[in-house]
């Protein structure tokens, strides 16, 4: 089943005199969406009490939940007890997803820093997986876990990059921010065709049950000559990417994906903007 839903709580939320994201199953089931994505951006630090709360009123109210891992994880480092420390803010992420009733983790990649490309990915590849061990000796049961497409140019996360890293692990699927994509293409990110070679690409080299459950964050973004500077909303008109000719390949494809919407602080209203263009929901 194909989803929609927001990243956070959009301003429309707390004008509807809702404050706890407790509240926010009830509230997204209540427009007509389908997700949430909650973040721990700035740190795992949730209650299991809170997590279990939200667990129960997303079962009550069909909201699929995922989250967002610490931004500050970077597998490309060279220090082992920095990479012993992204492996457990992964881990913690499932464990509170897992306590929300969700089932999946995103998670960025990794910076080059003072790397050239090829050696920081190499680094990543490796240490991510020693992520996929740890998270398969600790046995989770069923979990999704996502590396990100990225949208400045010194980031690892280009499509080709989490393609390769997604072969590592059969838990391991991409999640596609088309916004970022578009960020480090500078633009180039217009036709139905050129979101078609990304999809066709993800079905090629990673099969029909990643690529059609594959995790997409979805916003306008603008850019500059490093790539990413700020999230926009579905309204810009100058820097894209537009949603429309990516619904029209999912809806062609029958994919089954987790969209969530990233517009700046009206999110869940955007996201109602594109389920409008799906015709299989």
């Amino acid at each position: 089943m194909l989803r929609i839903g927001p990243s956070g709580n959009s301003v429309s939320f707390y004008e509807s005199g809702h404050k706890s994201t407790v509240e926010a199953p009830k509230w997204l089931h209540s427009i007509g969406l389908s997700a949430f994505e909650y973040s721990f951006g700035r740190g795992v630090n949730m209650s299991d009490e809170t997590a279990r709360k939200i667990g129960e009123e997303a079962e009550k109210y069909d909201i699929a939940v995922s989250v967002h891992a610490p931004y500050y994880i970077n597998f490309a480092n060279t220090q082992q007890e920095m990479i012993a420390k992204s492996i457990e803010y992964v881990v913690k992420s499932l464990i509170k997803v897992k306590l929300m009733g969700g089932d999946r983790v995103v998670f960025h990649p990794a910076a080059c820093g003072k790397f050239d490309r090829e050696t920081a990915f190499r680094a990543t590849y490796e240490n991510i997986g020693k992520l996929a061990a740890a998270l398969n000796d600790l046995s989770f049961g069923d979990y999704i876990v996502c590396p990100e497409t990225m949208g400045k140019f010194q980031q690892i996360g280009r499509v080709e990059e989490v393609i390769e890293l997604c072969k590592i692990d059969s838990h391991f699927y991409p999640c596609y921010d088309f916004g970022h994509i578009n960020c480090y293409m500078q633009g180039a990110l217009k036709s139905i065709d050129d979101y078609r070679r990304i999809i066709d690409l993800t079905y090629k080299e990673l099969g029909d049950k990643k690529a059609s459950n594959m995790h997409i964050h979805f916003s306008k973004i603008e850019y500059g000559k490093n790539g990413e500077i700020r999230h926009l909303t579905l309204e810009d008109n100058i820097y894209g990417p537009d949603y429309e000719p990516l619904a029209k390949i999912i809806d062609e494809y029958r994919m089954t994906p987790r969209i969530i919407c990233e517009s700046k602080e009206i999110m869940a209203d955007d996201a109602l903007l594109m389920k409008k263009y799906h015709k299989n929901i």
